[in-house]
C-alpha cells in the first residue's frame, strides 16, 4: 500500500481523501446523477466501489431494504474473486475470517451395506494448484460489507440509499440525462413518496426478479430442471466425521452437498429433495424445514445430525436461464447502451457450483471502469457496448457448466457407473469454477494474439496471472499483480530485454518512445494530471534487484506523483531468483528474453502482448481503446 504522496497521513491510509462528488455529498437522493445503480448485491456493491474511484462521476445506489444485508444467500468465494478483493484492498482481512476449502471429500453407498454411506475419495481443492489465492466460504453479507467500505472510503464516498425502491424507467433518445427513473421511498421522512430522478446511465443489479430487466423489455430464456433442493445454514451436534470438510454425498436416499462455513461451527447443507412434477406449481417450496432435516439424516445414515439452530433456510427449484440481452440496445442498434443488467438480473442457475456471486461481481468489475472512462471523457461511449458482448458469453458458459454439475450431483445410485466420476469432473473442470476460464475475444479493448508466443503465460483476453518479483527499491519480494489496485487505470508491464539498466537496449528505446510526444501517455493523459493518472507503467528487469542501478532506470518508470512531486519507487522490479524468491517470472510465465510488453485492462484482463519494438501497434491499440486528450 502506498500513501503519504499527498502529504503525511496519520489516520487509516485506506480512507482516501474525498474529491469531486465525494465532497459535500448530499444525504438525499438527488434529482440528477451520472450513474444510478439499482440493487446493493455483489454486482451493485462492486460497481459502486469501482465508481468511487471516479469522483468526477456522480453515482448513487438505491436499495429497497432498510439497511445492510444480514444473512447472505451466497457463500462460495472462488480464487478469481479473492484476486478481485485484493485489488479492492480487503483480501487479507476477508481470508482471515473465512473458511478456507483445502479438500473436498466424496461419499457414496457402502457396497457391503448400501443403506450406509462410506468415504470414496479425498481430493485437494483445485485452488491449491492454480492460484496463490484460496477457495473460500464466507457470508455474502460480509462481502457486501467490505465492498461498502471500499465505496465509502474511495474519493467519491459512495454509500447506499437504503429504503428506496425502483418502480419503473423510461429511456429517452435526447437529453443530458436520458434515463428517467421512477422511485419510491419506503423509509425515512419521505416514506411513501414517489418521485422521478434522471441519470445518464442505469445499472440493474436488482436480482432474479429484476424490475430494471422488465422495464427495458428483456426476458430470461431457458428452463427449469424440475428438481428441488433444500438449503440450510445450521449449527449441529453430529458424529459425521467430515463435518468440517466440503463433501459431495451420494446415498440410496438422495444427495447432499455439504459446505463448512466460517467461524468453525456453522455449516451449509444442500439437500436433494428429488424430482418435481411439471404441474407442481412451486408447491415444493412449501416443504417444511422438519422434512428437509429428516431427509438430510436419511442421506447421512449411519451418521446423524442433531440440529441445534437453523440460521437460514430455503427450498428452491433448479433453473438455468440467461437474459436475451444485457443492455437496452436491440440487436443491430447502433446507439451506445444506457441501461445495463448484471448478476442474477441476467443469469440464474443452481447454487451448488458456487458461481452466482462470483460471476456477478465480475459483471460489476467489467462495467465499472468502462462507465468511469466514458463519463470522464477518457473513452468513447461505444466502449459500453463491449459490456454485453463480453459478459453474455460468460453467462452462457456458466449455465452450461452448472447444468452439467447439478445433473451429476442429483444422480441416483443406480445411475452411477463410476464412483469416482464426480471427483474426476470436479478436478478436471477446475479452471472454470475458479473463475480463470473467462477469455474475452478481440475487440477495441482486446488485441489479437499474434505475438502470444512472447508471453505464453499471459494469454490475451484472460486475467493477468500474477507471479512473484523483487522490488528493486528495497529488495522485498512481492506479487507483481498485487500492486494493481482497482483504481480504473490501465497497467502496462514492460519486461526488459537482457541489457542492464542504463545500457542501450530495446527497453530503453521503448521507454523513450512511450514517454515522448507520440507515446500513449502524452496522447491520452489529461493535461495537468500525474504522469501515471491513466497508465500505471512498470518495468521488470531480468537481473537481480541488487544489480539494477535505479539511477539509470528511465524516468518513465520513476514518475513524480501527487502535489508534492515525490518519486514513485514502486514501479521497478527484478526477476532473477533470490534467497527470498526462487521464481523467475520470465521462466514462470514463458516470457521472451528479448523483452515483451503486456497491457492489462483496469479489470485485470490481458489486453495485448507486443514486442518492445512494436510501438506503432501499441499506439494504434490505445487509439482504439481511448480518446486522445484535447
Amino acid at each position: 500500500m502506498q500513501f503519504h504522496h499527498h502529504g503525511y497521513v496519520s489516520g487509516d491510509p485506506r480512507v482516501l481523501p474525498a474529491a469531486g462528488s465525494g465532497i459535500d455529498r448530499p444525504d438525499d437522493l438527488p434529482d440528477e446523477m451520472d450513474v444510478l445503480i439499482v440493487g446493493s448485491g455483489p454486482a451493485g456493491m462492486l460497481l459502486a466501489a469501482q465508481l468511487s474511484q471516479f469522483p468526477a462521476v456522480t453515482t448513487r445506489i438505491i436499495e429497497r431494504r432498510d439497511g445492510r444485508l444480514v444473512r447472505g444467500q451466497a457463500d462460495g468465494i472462488q480464487p478469481r474473486s479473492v484476486e478481485t478483493f485484493q485489488a479492492f484492498g480487503f483480501a487479507e482481512r476477508i481470508v482471515a475470517e473465512a473458511y478456507n476449502i483445502a479438500y473436498m471429500n466424496f461419499w457414496g453407498p457402502d457396497p457391503a451395506a448400501p443403506e450406509n454411506i462410506v468415504r470414496t475419495a479425498r481430493t485437494e481443492d483445485y485452488a491449491l494448484q492454480i492460484s496463490e489465492f484460496p477457495h473460500l466460504i464466507v457470508n455474502q453479507a460480509r462481502v457486501l460489507d467490505y465492498f461498502a467500505e471500499a465505496a465509502a472510503h474511495g474519493p467519491g464516498r459512495i454509500a447506499p440509499d437504503y429504503g428506496v425502491e425502483f418502480v419503473s424507467l423510461t429511456v429517452h433518445e435526447t437529453g443530458s440525462h436520458p434515463v428517467e427513473v421512477r422511485v419510491r421511498h419506503l423509509t425515512g421522512p419521505r416514506a411513501g413518496e414517489e418521485r422521478t430522478v434522471r441519470a445518464r446511465y442505469v445499472a440493474g443489479c436488482d436480482g432474479a426478479r429484476s424490475g430494471v430487466r422488465e422495464a427495458i423489455g428483456r426476458v430470461h430464456t431457458g428452463s427449469a430442471a424440475l428438481h428441488a433442493w433444500g438449503v440450510m445454514d445450521v449449527l449441529v451436534d453430529t458424529d459425521f466425521p467430515d463435518w468440517r470438510v466440503k463433501c459431495a454425498i451420494n446415498s440410496s436416499a438422495g444427495n447432499i452437498l455439504h459446505i463448512p462455513r466460517e467461524g468453525g461451527y456453522l455449516s451449509r447443507m444442500y439437500i436433494d429433495l428429488g424430482a418435481v412434477a411439471e404441474d407442481d406449481a412451486h408447491r415444493v417450496r412449501e416443504t417444511p424445514l422438519e422434512e428437509v432435516i429428516r431427509k438430510a439424516n436419511a442421506i447421512l445414515h449411519p451418521y446423524a445430525i442433531d440440529v441445534k439452530e437453523v440460521v437460514w433456510h430455503s427450498v428452491y427449484e433448479v433453473g438455468h436461464r440467461v437474459t436475451d440481452g444485457f443492455d437496452d440496445v436491440e440487436a443491430g442498434g447502433d446507439r451506445p447502451p444506457r441501461v445495463f443488467l448484471t448478476g442474477d438480473a441476467c443469469h440464474t442457475h443452481s447454487a451448488k457450483a458456487g458461481q452466482g456471486m462470483n460471476v456477478s461481481m465480475q459483471d460489476g468489475f467489467n462495467l465499472g471502469w468502462k462507465l468511469g472512462h466514458v463519463l470522464t471523457g477518457l473513452a468513447d461511449p461505444q466502449l459500453l457496448a463491449t459490456y454485453a458482448s463480453e459478459r453474455r458469453p460468460v453467462a452462457q458458459q456458466l449455465i452450461d457448466f452448472d447444468r452439467e454439475w447439478s445433473t451429476l450431483m442429483a444422480r441416483k445410485p443406480e445411475e452411477i457407473s463410476d464412483p469416482a466420476e464426480l471427483a474426476t469432473y470436479y478436478l478436471a473442470t477446475a479452471e472454470f469454477p475458479s473463475g480463470f476460464m473467462t477469455q474475452y475475444g478481440p475487440s477495441t479493448i482486446v488485441a489479437d494474439a499474434a505475438h502470444q508466443q512472447l508471453a505464453a503465460g499471459f494469454p490475451v483476453g484472460k486475467r493477468f496471472h500474477s507471479a512473484p518479483v523483487s522490488l528493486v527499491a528495497d529488495g522485498n519480494v512481492v506479487h507483481l499483480g498485487h500492486h494493481a489496485r482497482a483504481d480504473g487505470r490501465w497497467r502496462v508491464y514492460a519486461f526488459a530485454d537482457a541489457p542492464a539498466a542504463g545500457e542501450p537496449s530495446a527497453l530503453a528505446a521503448w521507454a523513450h518512445w512511450a514517454a515522448g510526444p507520440a507515446g500513449p501517455i502524452a496522447v491520452h493523459t489529461p493535461a495537468g494530471a500525474d504522469l501515471d493518472a491513466v497508465f500505471d507503467v512498470k518495468v521488470v528487469y531480468q537481473q537481480a534487484h541488487e544489480d539494477v542501478d535505479v539511477a539509470r532506470v528511465p524516468g518513465l518508470f520513476r514518475p513524480r506523483s501527487g502535489p508534492l512531486g515525490l518519486v514513485d519507487a514502486e514501479k521497478v522490479f527484478a526477476a532473477a531468483p533470490s534467497a527470498w524468491n526462487p521464481v523467475d517470472i520470465f521462466d514462470e510465465r514463458g516470457l521472451s528474453r528479448d523483452g515483451v510488453v503486456v497491457v492489462v485492462r483496469p479489470d485485470q484482463y490481458v489486453a495485448a502482448v507486443l514486442p518492445l519494438e512494436a510501438t506503432a501497434d501499441l499506439a494504434a491499440f490505445f487509439a482504439r481503446a481511448l480518446r486522445p486528450t484535447p
